[in-house]
């Protein structure tokens, strides 16, 4: 039995989920990205690390991969399940609203970038045909690295997945078109490139067609059993008769699991797929790293060091600065811009494939692609790093770009606005609920991320950090309506109550408070109300009980409002207020005659 169990199988799997057992906590705890830890165990684990010692250390068996070709089923099948999860994501009218960037943007990106590269290699000696081949396939960007970095609903996500969406569509056009250029090929290269498009297309239709007649109802059947292992086998029978589909039409499976991933968000099932195939999605997205850090060897590395680094350096460097100029020259933001060329400049697991396409047509020698196959995986595994640099550059642009803090505090018509110091959730509420009673304001915040989101979306904010205090002064609170600290941080909470309150006697100010303790110190130092979170949050909790008690919701509203009164008041003897603050509200005319 235990010569049985002790099988190449069962000994991968175990240390697969071993790796993955001990890198995701590992590295959530440092917050590094995984996907840095399952390629250094690739690397560790692989037949160029460890595994090459198994021969003289036969224990090292129980904890080597040495057959890298035994699990890349399963790497692939973890590409297909993640683009599944792109494609759910998705739907006709978003995938519509991005034909521009697909096509336009993309299509240019790859074009351009995959010349660029090849006129660079044709000049260190390649053929014209090998440097075709070379520009093509290093032109190809990581989609199962860059989208789960950064998502798809951000700018540069939406950015990243417009230029992929167009690279994945490209991979059987390049794969047909080295194909054809291949020395011993003939005319029926081409020939097979048209009837795989004809056959590829048709078979997409019938997919949108007859996905949208039977997915509903499959979906619906399984929902009504309310058994979770249905509802799994219904998503994962869709994703591989999709991409058996496609892959039986000439194209890549790839394409029949975006297609599958968008019909089902379509549906109203799209959230409980996408729970019910996260943790599948995670596993064999790791597997396929794994299989990357295995393709590394160390020692070649080393030995070739030079060139290596100067090869990658080189297509990293030529495809960040025509993806960001491409993504100016299309309106995009600078910092948007910035940030998703240094995602996008590393090479992808699909050039692993176009690089093999390139050498079995002979356009390139067998000694050339194992080196170019070492760029890509040493590509792959900085991914990670890039994403980085490139949100820390965007940071930077942003910061750099910003104006001085202006008045906001008075609009054009002269009424003045109330400002709110941080924008989290706190501040986004306070936010909303002006906005719905026509109360203008401006926000101030320090997350430069947190500040571009919220213009995005058309919030009146400003970057700038309320811990300087210049930053204070610059706001000109005299001529506000009203002060709103919203960010947690006490300390500074009171520091800048007590400030304001020396020179806006009249200063509306109402403040965030942690529990009552602060709440306190908070009207000690000037604040007119102090909210403390643990009070409205059990308040609110009382509120939700009587409620569903049955007790009416006037009589509810008046004890919660009753008991809010109560509370406040004990508040305020702590922080030795004998009433409330009394403000007197000025005019405008009053306002700036006294600022001066």
């Amino acid at each position: 039995m235990s010569s049985e169990f002790a099988t190449s199988g069962f000994e991968d799997a175990l240390i697969i989920l071993g790796a993955a057992g001990i890198v995701i906590p590992t590295f959530a705890r440092f917050r590094i990205t995984p996907v840095i830890g399952f390629i250094l165990i690739g690397m560790l684990v692989g037949p160029a690390g460890l595994g090459a010692l198994s021969g003289d250390y036969p224990w090292l068996h129980y904890f080597t991969i040495t057959n890298r070709e035994a699990i890349e089923p399963f790497a692939e099948f973890g590409i297909i399940l993640l683009l599944f999860a792109i494609g759910l994501e998705l739907s006709f009218a978003r995938l519509w609203s991005m034909r521009k960037l697909v096509f336009g943007v993309g299509a240019a990106e790859l074009l351009l970038s995959a010349a660029l590269i090849g006129i660079g290699i044709h000049f260190v000696g390649q053929s014209w045909g090998g440097s075709i081949g070379l520009g093509l396939a290093l032109a190809l960007s990581s989609t199962a690295l860059v989208l789960p970095l950064v998502g798809t609903s951000s700018p540069v996500g939406r950015a990243a997945l417009g230029m992929l969406l167009f690279e994945d569509l490209a991979i059987v056009p390049i794969i047909f078109l080295l194909g054809a250029m291949a020395p011993f090929a003939q005319q029926e290269g081409w020939e097979g490139l048209a009837q795989t498009l004809v056959i590829g297309s048709l078979t997409i239709a019938a997919m949108l067609f007859l996905g949208r007649k039977l997915l509903p109802p499959l979906f619906a059947q399984a929902a009504r059993t309310k058994s979770p292992e249905l509802f799994l086998a219904a998503s994962l029978l869709v994703v591989i008769i999709a991409s058996l589909a496609t892959s039986a039409a000439g194209l890549s499976p790839i394409v029949g699991a975006i297609v599958a991933g968008v019909l089902i968000a379509e549906t109203e099932y799209h959230d409980q797929v996408e729970i019910i195939t996260a943790p599948f999605r995670g596993l064999a997205l790791g597997i396929f790293l794994i299989t990357v850090g295995m393709s590394l060897d160390l020692r070649l590395i080393a030995a070739n060091w030079q060139a290596l680094l100067l090869a990658l350096v080189g297509v990293v460097v030529v495809k960040a600065m025509v993806t960001g100029v491409l993504l100016r020259l299309s309106g995009a933001g600078r910092a948007v811009a910035a940030e998703t060329g240094v995602l996008m400049a590393s090479p992808s697991e699909t050039t692993l494939i176009v690089l093999a396409t390139a050498a079995a047509a002979q356009l390139i020698r067998p000694e050339t692609a194992a080196f170019w196959q070492i760029v890509t995986a040493v590509g792959l595994t900085i991914t990670p790093l890039l994403a980085r640099i490139g949100q820390d550059v965007a940071r930077r642009m942003e910061a750099r770009t910003q104006e001085p803090v202006p008045d906001f505090t008075v609009g054009d018509d002269g009424e003045q606005r109330a400002v709110i110091i941080g924008f989290g959730r706190v501040g986004r509420l306070v936010a909303e609920m002006l906005t719905m009673h026509g109360k203008p304001y401006v926000a101030v915040e320090s997350n430069i991320d947190a500040v571009r989101a919220a213009r995005r979306e058309g919030f009146p904010i400003i970057f700038g950090d309320i811990a300087r205090p210049e930053l204070v002064d610059n706001l000109r609170l005299g001529h506000a309506s009203a002060l709103i600290l919203t960010m947690d941080n006490p300390v500074l909470a009171l520091r800048i109550v007590k400030k304001v309150r020396g020179y806006c006697p009249d200063l509306a100010i109402v403040a965030r408070a942690r529990d009552a303790t602060h709440a306190a110190a908070l009207y000690r130092a000037g604040a007119s109300d102090a909210v403390p979170e643990t009070l409205e949050s059990s308040l609110q909790l009382s509120e939700a009980v009587l409620v569903d008690l049955g007790i009416a919701m006037g009589p509810v509203i008046a004890s919660i409002h009753e008991k809010r009164a109560e509370q406040r008041a004990e508040i305020m003897e702590m922080g030795e207020l004998a009433e409330p603050p009394k403000l007197k509200r000025r005019t405008l005319r009053e306002a700036k005659s006294e600022s001066g």
